[in-house]
């Protein structure tokens, strides 16, 4: 499924199917691209702990690791809940992040995301000897933002891997997002993925990162389009334009690709 650009396996792992497999291992390689599935990261399906859910997720992203949150993960899972007959259009699922509601209606979507965590503004630090003024905000998982004049002309890996690796932001590292406004309720943004460790054509909570933390200057206004890389718009709302924001949503387009059988062959 691909959620705005960023693609995902998903596995329904409810008969917990997946228990005898070295689950990092195999994420790794389903979702290497050209030579097995390809994907951003993948998802499980799986039974809720928690009265009142209708499942509960794993998600891991493209190098095996283990993260507790995604924007647009969250977003096709709840489709394919829907689909798969698991849930309701208006659902609530578990996550390490916490309990996600989420409405879907057809190929729209929209989540409701943890509270924010963690807000911290006007950092400075250096990516590649060229220092950028940051923000800091966990929408689920770390986000840094920064904004420049053109998108198109920034060097993403090169500044997103130093910036994601930064001692400032050690242990956990960083995802790192690069916006621009464009108008008064309309962003740019291209992200550098953790775990991924490229640029993704989209990613939902760093969407989320950008429009809270450009809210929070004044910048924007909710609701606000997100334009990813892939050039399709994700909508951010929130109830507050500063910190704690209050509820916040994330809603866009979740397109199903395919459905079949992953071979042995794509990861032995």
């Amino acid at each position: 499924m691909s959620g705005s650009g960023n693609d995902f396996i998903i596995i329904d792992n409810r008969s917990r199917r997946m228990e005898q497999i070295a689950l990092p291992a195999f994420v790794r390689a389903v979702c290497r691209r050209n030579v097995a599935v390809g994907a951003d990261g993948l998802i499980l399906v799986e039974n809720p702990r928690t009265a009142g859910c209708d499942f509960a997720w794993r998600f891991f992203n493209a190098d095996g690791s283990e993260a507790d949150m995604c924007g647009n993960g969250g977003r096709c899972a709840a489709r394919y809940a829907v689909i798969n007959s698991i849930a309701a259009a208006r659902l609530s699922f578990e996550t390490g992040a916490g309990i996600i509601h989420a409405e879907a209606h057809n190929d729209r979507v929209k989540i409701e995301l943890p509270s924010p965590q963690a807000i911290e503004m006007n950092i400075t630090a250096a990516a590649d000897d060229n220092p950028l003024l940051l923000h800091f905000i966990n929408t689920g998982v770390p986000h840094v933002v920064t904004f420049v004049s053109n998108v198109e002309k920034v060097q993403v890996r090169e500044q997103g891997k130093a910036l994601r690796f930064h001692p400032r932001f050690q242990p956990a590292g960083t995802n790192v997002n690069f916006a621009a406004v464009d108008g008064p309720a309309q962003l740019s943004v291209r992200t550098y993925e953790r775990g991924v460790e490229d640029e993704t054509l989209a990613c939902g909570t760093g969407s989320v990162a950008a429009a809270l933390i450009a809210s929070a200057l004044g910048s924007v206004v909710s609701p606000v389009q997100v334009t990813t890389r892939g050039g399709e718009a994700l909508t951010v709302y929130c109830d507050n334009a500063t910190y704690p924001f209050g509820r916040v949503y994330l809603e866009g387009a979740v397109r199903v690709v395919c459905s079949g059988e992953i071979w042995e062959e794509a990861y032995q």
